[in-house]
């Protein structure tokens, strides 16, 4: 009576539907396939699905195709009826499963498919597995799942309908108890279980074997085996439990994985009642409230024993709450340069998610950044800047793309070097557009006037022209990298910048060396302030809003006018010689001094930090410190910080030079083209190298007749 009263308790075991959710990019790569290999062809298509186990209470029960769920163009020419990606391996949130895709060529085909023919035939290799042990090497065969699909291209229209055959157990699996695993285990059992889960959740070779076994012993140690290690559990006396991961997040129904595996115990070791785990997690860990550990009756009839008996099917997926397939429209999401956009953004909001919550995309994507070279720095600076969501770029250069070029310069094929080169500036951009449609890019062919290059009497207005216009450009841009290969092509761009108080940052190399550096805010706005105030202007002409030493500019550290580096040089110097690997490198980390003043409170205006530093500006910055020079060097594989304060005899961004820029404009930048000694006379350089040269220095040095105690300097 007591049995009978127990069994009158007991309730069918309902399964939690597995729902299906596609990927975008899984139908591009279908359509891409579809048009460049196979054409008409309606043979079936090997894909691949991926499941994880509940991490959420609000999400459902899902089985995922990606991009990657389908093989590649190459793959294809090889037929075969197992999916290319291994199956028993997969990162932690995508456990992989087989499936077979049947894309049609009309409508008409895919709604005269035979739905029932097709999962018949997939539960059958289902249970063949089962007969023939297969599972028990790759346990995700328990889940083969099946999609039919019309893709009409033209509209980016798709008709798709999923399948995930179960095996009807007859009579239907009873629930004897389903409970949160908190409660069924001891604290010393919970405790274990906890760590073998997470060790084999860990593990490479097992994060994606989605099936196993949970071993205890008598003293409460938990392992977790494989399928295959049943009978050397029992010998152990250990208790079994069947565990899976479960993708449902309902508290009182396992996920659908939950039904062929019974029929797999049943089958395969002749258990009538099975215990099971249903692994749930959050945040990456199993959670043992969330999980459920159950006691299920199994009865079915003894011909399951036998290969050729099959039970009955079921699986077709229900969508809006009937059985019917899903129609969707990409038309606007296939556009390539929308998942372009879209792929690109990707990355960026997942370090936002994950890293970095106040990382700022739309700053990124709003910044204009003046690229003022186009060379080796240039074109790496313009791929980093993309990387990191810059939208709005442009690349200004004169010269012309030679055969020497494409290796070192990122942007150039040896087509831009043929004819006599194309220039710079629009090749570069070009291929920009190529790498990524959306980007606002252009390219300006123009020389940058320079100190020490004069300018005969007839090319003047040209000259001035070009002055003009740089200064049009760097008004209209919020960031200004200078990237040029001479000292004297800086000169210019840094005075404008100074003057207009853009964010400039400067990249030069050497043959193993490089400089990284942020210039300083414009003497003039830091006036402004010092006005608005009514403070000494005087006392604080280099200081900035902080009352700090104002950060200095690329030229602050010369005593000498910038001059012409170009006259009378060998091949060696016309050309950039440096190691391949520098570039890379001090492009990364001027784009990422940019992505550090953009977020840190103060921008511009920001002090700088040094490596290590605890201070309250690298504290608030999430992306770390914000120094104003990096140096680097190869040979030694070291790099460091360092901080280079604004020089009242600058030649470039002293209060002395801008406020004679802005009183006499581009006549005074041509007397400083014509006569680049007059910048020294200007800021006073020459009187302190005059005054320097005075100095006679005698040197005394008084010996004894002891030669140890001399000294050779």
């Amino acid at each position: 009576m007591e049995d009978a009263d127990s069994e009158k308790g007991q309730k069918n075991l309902i399964f939690a539907p597995f729902q299906s959710a596609v990927d975008e990019g899984f139908w591009h790569k279908l359509s891409s396939l579809k048009l460049n290999k196979l054409g008409i062809d309606e043979s079936p298509i090997p894909i691949t699905g991926f499941y994880a186990p509940c991490s959420h209470h609000q999400v459902p029960s899902r089985l995922t195709l990606l991009a990657e769920s389908l093989p590649s163009e190459e793959d294809q020419e090889q037929s075969s009826s197992v999916p290319s990606a291994t199956l028993n391996q997969g990162n932690r949130n995508r456990c992989p499963v087989p499936g077979i895709l049947y894309n049609t060529n009309t409508l008409e085909g895919f709604q005269a498919l035979d739905k029932k023919s097709l999962i018949n035939t997939e539960a059958k290799k289902i249970w063949d597995d089962i007969h023939t042990g297969k599972v028990e090497e790759s346990s995700s065969l328990l889940l083969r799942f099946i999609v039919i699909s019309f893709a009409e291209l033209k509209k980016w229209s798709f008709c798709y309908w999923f399948a995930f055959p179960g095996l009807v157990l007859d009579p239907p699996a009873r629930v004897v108890s389903l409970r949160p695993a908190s409660q069924c285990l001891s604290s010393e059992q919970a405790e274990s279980l906890s760590a073998a889960c997470n060790e084999w959740r860990n593990t490479s070779l097992t994060t994606g074997v989605s099936f196993f076994l949970v071993c205890i012993a008598l003293n409460s140690h938990v392992t977790i085996r494989h399928l295959a290690d049943l009978e050397a559990c029992k010998n152990d006396g250990h208790k079994v439990l069947f565990g899976f991961y479960d993708p449902s997040n309902l508290p009182s129904n396992p996920g659908w994985p939950l039904r062929n595996y019974l029929a797999y115990i049943c089958i395969r070791w002749g258990l009538e009642k099975v215990h099971f785990l249903c692994y749930r997690e959050t945040r990456g860990f199993v959670d043992l409230g969330l999980s459920l550990i159950g006691e299920a009756l199994i009865s079915v009839s003894p011909e399951w024993k036998t290969r050729e008996c099959m039970p009955k099917v079921v699986g077709w997926e229900h969508n809006k709450g009937g059985a019917k397939p899903n129609v969707i429209s990409l038309a606007k999401a296939m556009d390539p340069t929308s998942l372009a956009i879209s792929a690109a953004d990707l990355n960026l909001k997942l370090m936002r998610w994950r890293a970095l919550p106040s990382l700022n995309l739309s700053i990124l994507s709003a910044s204009r950044c003046l690229l003022l070279g186009a060379g080796t720095l240039g074109c790496q600076v313009a791929r980093m800047l993309m990387a990191w969501g810059v939208r709005k770029i442009t690349m200004l250069d004169s010269g012309k793309v030679s055969m020497s070029n494409p290796l070192r310069q990122s942007l150039y094929t040896l087509d831009d070097s043929l004819n006599g080169g194309e220039f710079k500036a629009i090749a570069a951009v070009r291929s920009l557009k190529r790498i990524f449609p959306a980007v606002e890019a252009e390219g300006i062919v123009m020389a940058i006037p320079m100190p020490g290059h004069p300018v005969p009497i007839q090319e003047e207005h040209s000259v001035l022209e070009d002055c003009g216009r740089l200064c049009d450009l760097i008004e209209c841009h919020d960031v200004i990298f200078l990237l040029t290969d001479t000292r004297e092509s800086r000169w210019l761009p840094t005075l404008l910048c100074s003057s207009a108080n853009k964010i400039t940052i400067a990249a030069a190399l050497g043959f193993e060396s490089f400089v990284v550096m942020r210039h300083g805010t414009g003497p003039l706005s830091v006036i402004q302030d010092l006005k608005a105030e009514n403070l000494n202007m005087h006392n604080h002409s280099e200081t900035n809003r902080t009352g700090r030493q104002r950060l200095g500019c690329y030229f602050c550290n010369d005593v000498v006018a910038p001059i012409d580096s170009t006259a009378n040089r060998t091949l060696d110097q016309q050309c950039t010689v440096t190691r391949p690997g520098l570039a890379p490198i001090a492009s990364s980390l001027a784009v990422e001094l940019l992505v550090g003043i953009l977020h840190h409170p103060m921008g511009i205006y920001a002090d700088a930090d040094f490596a290590n530093s605890a201070t309250d500006s690298s504290s608030e910055n999430s992306l770390g410190i914000l120094p104003h020079q990096i140096r680097g060097s190869l040979s030694q594989f070291s790099q460091m910080t360092l901080v280079g304060h604004a020089s009242s005899s600058c030649t470039a961004c002293s209060r002395t030079v801008v406020l004679e820029y802005q009183k006499r404009g581009l006549d005074f930048v041509l007397q400083a083209i014509n006569h680049p000694m007059y910048l020294e006379d200007l800021t006073g350089l020459t009187e302190l190298k005059n005054l320097a040269g005075s100095f006679n220095l005698d040197w005394d040095v008084e010996t004894d007749d002891d030669e140890d105690d001399c000294v050779e300097i």
